[in-house]
């Protein structure tokens, strides 16, 4: 045990550990292998990463972090068909972003392509595996049922020199994909799967992101992973539930190359699972495919890089996972929960501003005409050290259109007819007349303002039910605003396997507002990944398409949750 995990007895964080936690710092301190704490994060790079890989990357950092030991990156790149760089560069940045780094230790299961070779041969050469001709329809029905056993292959007694020339010219390229596999030969009649000759290596011919046309057989993950593991020199190999049943293969396998000294251990947590969202990969690829979304970095979907570009910030996802915690029973998670991680740490972050959606006119009429003021406003009353910045108070002002009813309902504190609100920042007004089209809607309102009542006057103290949110007319900015809600409308998709999960996607997952009003301040300082709460409207950041000539705007969420009560009322 290192002298840094050694003092961590005497520290309090020992008292708070999750169960995983407690299986690594029980290792250390019996001293296995070593005292020495090696984990890996391995992701397929066969699409973008999503929330649920978020956990196991604060899991396998954190856990290395926690205890002084390493972490390594390493990307599970065993099948060529799937994978594109463009999915590796994508997860580097992910993992950076949610801050966390591997250092040096960034490696490929492809680096060990020649010694996972190495070892099937030798496997070969000990009885241990055998080339099947089987298809792998024949080979799932072969391989019977929990409840009745598996029937050996009819090539499972092949001469060790057969299966060895068999596999060198399946390497070589001889054999179509698909018509021979490598299998472990174990027991057909285990109680475990698994255990019943599981595959070791396919025939695929797909050009390698890395070693190009060098090999023709790739390995299967049960034989890739845990020899990659130890290659490593990972001492805890930390995944989710579904690979407890893998656990007792995994073994097997590391132990042809293990002995007393070194050898790595699997430990299981649960995944991450949120309402209003599916979490399988082929289903994400499939609604990028369609076009059902932008992209794997539209805001709506739960990528990382979706979360990203949507507002959310990489604190608020670590506080959210922290409160799920980690444990070892599946559950289905309240996407709730993570919104509101979301705005505790935007409301702690974020620039207030002003920002007008759907812009109704109002006019002064008794502010002297050309004359500009300006007002002071608070940039975060959450942080004492924001300072604050100057907004431009005119004549033509804009309101929400939401925010007039010509005839209001009791406790209704916005304008109306000949009622009074009050400006935040500036001044009261009141309402004298309603300015309407031919059609009869409401195109202006017509408003006096009372001259003493902005702050540090004398009037300043007078008080009015209402505040309203408003920009200057003449020196508001048009901008576009995208509103992104959930992106299905059924609570767990999953659950409704008859269903077509892309038929209950929601149609209201994104509504565009075209022409919303933007105060200069919010404009100015709109660089990528600034955070703005929108006042009195919600968390909004700067959208990878803004441009100067076309301000975007991404909405992050909402100040409240109103779907949830949405959902209770119907």
């Amino acid at each position: 045990m290192s002298e840094e995990n050694a003092n961590i007895e005497n520290n309090e964080q020992v008292k708070g550990l999750n169960f995983v936690e407690e299986e690594v710092y029980n290792d250390l301190r019996a001293g296995k292998n070593g005292g020495r704490l090696s984990t890996r994060f391995p992701p397929e790079p066969n699409g973008y990463l999503h929330i649920g890989h978020a956990k196991a990357i604060c899991m396998d950092f954190g856990v290395a972090e926690k205890f002084g030991g390493t972490c390594n990156l390493r990307f599970d790149d065993t099948n060529p068909v799937k994978e594109d760089v463009e999915y590796v560069d994508s997860i580097r940045e992910d993992i950076h972003w949610l801050g966390f780094d591997w250092g040096n230790r960034e490696y490929y299961a492809s680096d060990y392509f020649p010694q996972l070779f190495d070892l099937a041969v030798r496997l070969i050469k000990e009885g241990k595996a055998y080339v099947d001709d089987q298809s792998s329809e024949e080979i799932a029905r072969q391989k019977g049922t929990p409840q009745t056993p598996g029937t050996e292959s009819p090539y499972r007694n092949r001469s060790v020199e057969e299966n060895l020339d068999l596999f060198m010219r399946m390497n070589a390229g001889e054999f179509d994909e698909g018509c021979r596999v490598l299998r472990a030969k174990i027991d057909m009649a285990s109680p475990n799967m698994h255990f019943r000759d599981p595959i070791m290596y396919r025939i695929i011919k797909t050009p390698h992101h890395r070693t190009g046309t060098t090999w023709k057989v790739y390995p299967m993950y049960d034989f890739a992973h845990g020899q990659s593991d130890y290659f490593e020199g990972v001492t805890h190999s930390i995944c989710t539930l579904e690979f407890v049943v893998h656990r007792p293969l995994y073994e097997y396998f590391v132990k042809e190359l293990a002995d007393e000294t070194y050898c790595p251990r699997q430990i299981e947590f649960n995944r991450l699972n949120l309402t209003y969202t599916v979490m399988s990969k082929r289903k994400l690829l499939q609604l990028v495919n369609e076009g059902l979304v932008s992209g794997w970095d539209d805001p709506r979907m739960p990528t990382i890089s979706g979360m990203r570009r949507r507002g959310y910030t990489p604190a608020s996802i670590r506080n959210f996972i922290n409160t799920i915690g980690y444990t070892k029973y599946e559950a289905l998670n309240s996407v709730s929960l993570l919104e509101h991680a979301v705005r505790d740490d935007l409301n702690r972050i974020a620039t207030r501003g002003m920002a007008v959606l759907n812009p109704l006119k109002v006019v002064i009429t008794n502010y002297p005409e050309g004359h500009v003021e300006t007002v002071t406003m608070e940039n975060n009353p959450e942080d004492p050290e924001s300072g604050v910045h100057e907004m431009p108070f005119s004549r033509e002002i804009y309101i929400e259109q939401e925010d007039f009813m010509e005839n209001p309902p009791k406790k209704f504190f916005r304008l109306a007819p000949g009622s009074e609100v009050r400006l935040k920042g500036a001044y009261i007004i009141k309402c004298e007349d309603v300015v309407k089209d031919a059609e009869g809607n409401i195109i202006e309102l017509k408003c006096t303002y009372d001259p003493d009542t902005r702050s540090g006057l004398p009037g300043a103290a007078r008080k009015v039910k209402g505040t309203l949110h408003w920009v200057s007319a003449p020196h508001a900015i048009d901008a576009e605003v995208r509103l992104y809600d959930r992106l299905f409308e059924v609570e767990n998709p999953a659950a409704e396997p008859d269903r077509d999960f892309r038929e209950m996607l929601n149609p209201d997952s994104l509504r565009t507002i075209q022409g919303a009003k933007i105060e200069p301040f919010i404009i100015e300082n709109a660089k990528r990944g600034a955070k703005f709460q929108f006042q009195r409207i919600g968390y909004f950041t700067p959208d990878y398409d803004y441009a100067d000539e076309h301000p975007v705007f991404n909405r992050t969420i909402a100040l409240k949750d109103s779907w949830e009560k949405a959902q209770k009322k119907a």
